[in-house]
């Protein structure tokens, strides 16, 4: 087999792990549950307004995709996963939201280029394990002119926090496959970028979280619904010392950040225009 085949075949195997690692749990209720208000903070910012054409990438139950629909825009929502899109469909016709679904990688989009006025995605593209590959792609879909909005965990807030508690028990990752967090880096979203925008703006927020009684009740929650938590316990299912460590270590740090029963958890809300030459 070619080095190519080989490359083409491993990338198809770990977009297939991602797909059934975010069909684990429930992302839908962290979606509605924890996180409600990024999404239509990413879309107010992002300046969606009625009639554009918008597509929000890894989109997953339509955190933006949603807010941007009922706002008026005409929106597609794409992700890798099945199992979202479809929570997504039912979640959108319960709030009268009209918008189009459709499965595909945020690392190859099945759009044509310039296709799209508005481009967004929250806490979704840093998912993906190349990140060149994924800016490339909202860049190349979104017309000369037309903004880019994205909203995601930086490395040192509570999330990036917790998969560097999660680092020390989870499999190795594969070769050449990114850390999420780096998305929250604004030096590395410039990076991946480039010379392609302008005006580029990106301010770190907090987003307060009240959904959680005690530390250990946000871990539960995580181990309940949170598809990388899921695969990282699942990982080490039969070592229960590891399991219990893992435990004490993720109820640690959501002590550490819980003050008068909520924790803020940081992200980075970037917006760029792409050049229009």
């Amino acid at each position: 087999m070619s080095e190519a085949n080989e490359a083409t075949r491993a990338d198809q195997a770990l977009k297939a792990k991602h797909r059934a690692m975010w069909a684990l749990g429930d992302y839908p209720l962290v979606a509605s549950d924890v996180i409600p208000d990024l999404g239509p903070e990413l879309v107010r910012e992002s300046g969606v307004q009625p009639g554009a054409r918008v597509l929000d990438v890894a989109a997953g139950s339509g955190n933006a995709a949603i807010p941007a629909a009922l706002a008026g825009a005409e929106v597609v929502a794409v992700d890798l996963t099945p199992e979202l899109l479809e929570a997504g469909r039912r979640l959108a016709a319960e709030r009268g939201a009209k918008l189009e679904w459709r499965e595909g990688d945020a690392e190859e989009l099945p759009f044509a280029d310039a296709d799209f006025d508005t481009v967004v995605s929250c806490v979704g593209v840093m998912f993906a394990p190349h990140h060149q590959r994924a800016a490339d792609e909202l860049v190349r879909v979104c017309r000369p002119g037309g903004r880019i909005g994205l909203a995601n965990w930086t490395p040192e807030g509570f999330i990036g926090q917790m998969f560097a508690a999660m680092r020390p028990y989870a499999p190795p990752p594969p070769p050449g496959a990114q850390p999420p967090p780096l998305w929250g880096d604004e030096g590395h979203v410039r990076s991946l970028l480039g010379d392609r925008v302008t005006g580029v703006d990106a301010r770190r927020r907090m987003l307060r979280i009240d959904a959680f009684s005690g530390p250990e009740d946000f871990r539960e929650f995580f181990k309940r619904c949170y598809g990388p938590t899921l695969a990282v316990y699942a990982a080490i299912a039969d070592d229960p010392d590891r399991v219990d460590a893992l435990d004490d270590a993720l109820a640690d740090l959501a002590a550490r950040h819980l003050a008068d029963g909520a924790m803020e958890w940081e992200y980075l809300l970037v917006t760029a225009d792409k050049a229009t030459a």
